[in-house]
């Protein structure tokens, strides 16, 4: 195994730097602190009786809407989605205002259990439970209750809340002796019957740290055999089903695999990879599904829509690569997390409008927070949701918060970095601590200084420039190991303290070993435009540009005349510079008629397309337009 094992002391040791990503998590730390404790208790205060009976009072009460208003069945949801992000950005970022907060909730989640009496710390009542045990149908229990208990584990592990862990341990209590009577088929029953959310894996994660037999039973009860039995003989029973009420339950044998390191768990997340995404292929974006449901095998063409790529599928997805690289190795899964991240995360949530200048964009919202699905049929429009406490909106806070967790990963021999975003790591190798910083070089220079980065570079660059500053306490000696990403377009060139080196090159990664002390390496990753074909669909493109997918500003689909193997005969850059950085602006070229391309993650009210099918010159009625 290349190092299966959760490192939360690797996660905690991480700093997001200046980036996009930066800006999407202050923003999201912004986001979470506009949530009251009273507003996000408040089903937990009703269920233990705590809200009072004045009438008076209850007009007052401040209630959330929609997926968490008080009368929803999966009401409570977001609190625990909240917790899990509120420890891990107050761990990155200090913010004790943040963990002051999420530390009186997790309070009165105690004070909420010690009020039910029997270890229940829930939203819901427990008839909920008791009913879905005699097959009646509820909206999905166990999901709500899973989702409080993931929030009190990571209050427990990055936020160091040692009252979370005693919570958590009472409302496992509660399900072992729940669940101690029900039957196999009885339990297959009510796992079908609503999602579980990520049960399986919690008491995994449980078990790891209180080494109790019980939470390693109740992880052998929550796996879902009529799942994971089909899946391990390589049996395709994805296709057009539910996504999101999969990948959980495949989360829970990957953290059952590295608790037990019982093979045949490794072998079913392994198999349900292949079956989701191998042999399924994916959107330009990564992305697989449509009205949440994985689609048929290699038919994605018919499946463009307005309800592509649920966000809650892409960030489970993006969490279950980063189970498969740590044990693997394989670069194919930082890729494809790097794809999703890029065109999902980033396409789907905290959007904000740079300029609003144009008489029509005045009239549209100039932010979107949640973007539930990526449209991606022709003249597509993103759906922002706002406080509508959907599960793509407890997600997103969740995902917002977890940029730092994936750029890293360090084994004995040195240090991988999977992704190209701006952060620095401490770290130590045979005992000498040693810190890592990953910055983006300056490309575009200032415009009011006369200097060689503006003057010299005519151009926008065609390649991304990453630098890393290595500065260990004495000399020390181990592997530094950077991802060559699948779109590189020529050789990546590396160069240590100003010179240029040759490079080992192992599988997918670039490899330098040496002794470091104060070094500086800088690594240069030619990129271009790339036509992506649906499977389906080999004359039927989208554009990218390096990771990054290109949305076209026109509100229907136009054939374009060219050469999928030669993009620029079709798009060029437009509009290169603004200010004082470089645009991802493209417009086309060598068609009848012209529009403009920006990077899919930066539309937000803007009408687009994505996919284009594509003709050769001397097909298109004999002009040859190149």
């Amino acid at each position: 195994m290349n190092g299966a094992i959760k490192n939360e002391t690797q996660i905690k040791n991480v700093r997001l730097l200046d980036s996009e990503k930066a800006v999407k998590r202050d923003r999201n730390l912004a986001y979470m602190m506009e949530h009251k404790p009273e507003y996000l208790l408040f089903s937990y205060y009703t269920e233990a009786g705590l809200n009072g009976l004045l009438r008076e009072r209850l007009a007052d009460m401040p209630i959330h809407d929609s997926w968490d208003n008080p009368v929803c069945q999966i009401r409570g949801t977001f609190t625990g989605h909240w917790l899990s992000a509120a420890a891990r950005l107050y761990q990155e970022t200090g913010n004790m205002e943040l963990k002051g907060r999420a530390d009186y909730v997790v309070s009165e989640l105690g004070r909420c259990q010690e009020r039910n009496g029997d270890g229940w710390a829930f939203s819901i009542p427990e008839k909920f439970l008791y009913g879905l045990k005699k097959g009646y149908h509820y909206w999905a229990p166990q999901y709500v209750c899973h989702k409080t208990m993931m929030g009190l584990l990571d209050m427990y592990e990055f936020a160091e809340n040692a009252q979370a862990l005693e919570i958590l341990k009472g409302c496992a209590d509660w399900f072992y002796r729940f669940t101690s009577d029900i039957t196999r088929g009885n339990m297959d029953l009510m796992m079908d019957l609503e999602e579980t959310g990520g049960m399986m894996e919690l008491w995994a994660d449980l078990y790891a740290v209180t080494k109790d037999p019980k939470h390693l039973e109740l992880m052998r009860r929550y796996e879902r055999p009529k799942l994971t039995e089909p899946v391990l003989r390589g049996e395709d029973v994805l296709t057009n089903m539910h996504a999101n009420m999969t990948i959980p339950d495949i989360h829970g044998c990957a953290r059952a695999y590295e608790v037990t390191g019982e093979d045949r768990y490794r072998k079913i997340v392994e198999n349900y990879w292949d079956l989701a995404v191998t042999q399924r292929g994916t959107f330009a974006t990564g992305g697989q599904t449509d009205a949440e449901l994985w689609t048929a095998r290699q038919k994605l063409g018919t499946r463009l829509s307005a309800l592509n790529q649920e966000h809650c599928v892409v960030y489970n997805m993006i969490r279950l690569a980063d189970y498969l690289y740590r044990w693997s190795g394989k670069a194919e899964y930082l890729d494809y997390m790097e794809r999703n991240i890029e065109n999902g995360l980033m396409a789907q949530g905290f959007w904000e409008a740079v300029h609003n200048n144009k008489a029509e964009d005045k009239l549209l919202p100039s932010s979107g927070l949640i973007s539930y699905f990526l449209p991606l049929a022709a003249g597509s429009r993103k759906n922002w949701g706002t406080d509508d406490f959907w599960c793509c909106q407890c997600t997103l806070i969740q995902a917002n918060a977890k940029y730092r967790e994936f750029v890293y990963y360090k084994s004995e021999k040195g240090l991988t970095v999977a992704q190209f975003i701006p952060a620095e790591i401490d770290t130590a190798f045979a005992g000498v601590p040693v810190r890592v910083v990953q910055k983006a070089a300056d490309l575009a220079g200032d415009f009011l200084t006369i200097n060689p980065v503006s003057t010299k570079t005519d151009e926008r660059p065609g390649y991304v420039q990453m630098r890393y500053d290595i500065e260990a306490k004495e000399a020390v000696a181990f592997e530094l190991r950077i991802r060559l990403p699948w779109w590189l377009k020529q050789e990546a060139r590396v160069l240590v303290n100003g010179e240029e080196i040759r490079y080992g090159k192992k599988e997918s990664f670039a490899v330098i070993s040496r002794e470091w002390s104060h070094d500086t390496v800088d690594v240069i990753l030619p990129k271009g435009i790339t036509c992506c074909a649906l499977p389906d669909e080999p004359h039927t493109v989208a554009f990218m540009d390096g990771p990054v997918v290109l949305g076209g500003l026109v509100s229907e689909e136009r054939t374009l005349i060219g050469n999928i193997d030669k993009p620029e005969t079709m798009i060029q850059p437009y509009h290169e510079r603004e200010w004082y950085e470089w645009t991802g602006l493209y417009k086309t070229v060598n068609q009848m008629r012209g529009f403009y391309f920006k990077p899919l993650k930066e539309i937000g009210n803007q009408t687009y397309t994505v996919y284009f099918p594509v003709k050769n010159p001397g097909d298109h009625n004999g002009a040859a337009f190149l």
